[in-house]
């Protein structure tokens, strides 16, 4: 991919990849890293592929706090690879809440394909108006 990095692990990955084919048929190219192992944690693939995209997002099922994704956002501000982004970091994560039982809940609390690609276009968006809030 050369417009974004989406790093994802386990059941998140199939979400990362239908949002990079929803996004392909936009015109955006995401390259999707699929953490086969949390530890050791591949920084290089992902440094490597930040520098080229200048974008990440990361996308877990667990809730926002104390996650991987916080931990490669941590990462990657803590390395030079941080000079490398046009934007912010960006999780995408389940709801920071209990997971509830009830399926129609528990897809409210989920991230879905469908977020990914809405907080990958406000980012790319952010980017065209020269702005890198988030």
């Amino acid at each position: 991919g050369k417009d974004l990095t989406l790093i994802a692990f386990s059941r998140a990955v199939e979400l990362a990849l239908d949002a990079a084919k929803a996004l392909a048929s936009k015109g955006v190219d995401a390259e999707v890293i699929n953490l086969r192992s949390l530890r050791p944690l591949d920084m290089d693939a992902i440094t490597k592929s930040v520098k080229k995209t200048n974008h990440l997002v990361t996308v877990e099922q667990g809730w926002p706090h104390c996650g991987i994704g916080a931990e490669i956002s941590a990462s990657i501000m803590e390395s030079e690879t941080f000079y490398h982004l046009d934007a912010p970091v960006v999780r995408v994560t389940g709801v920071d809440t209990p997971l509830p039982y009830v399926k129609s809940l528990e897809q409210l609390a989920l991230p879905s394909a469908q977020d990914i690609v809405n907080t990958v276009e406000k980012i790319l968006s952010k980017k065209s108006e020269g702005v890198a809030k988030v």
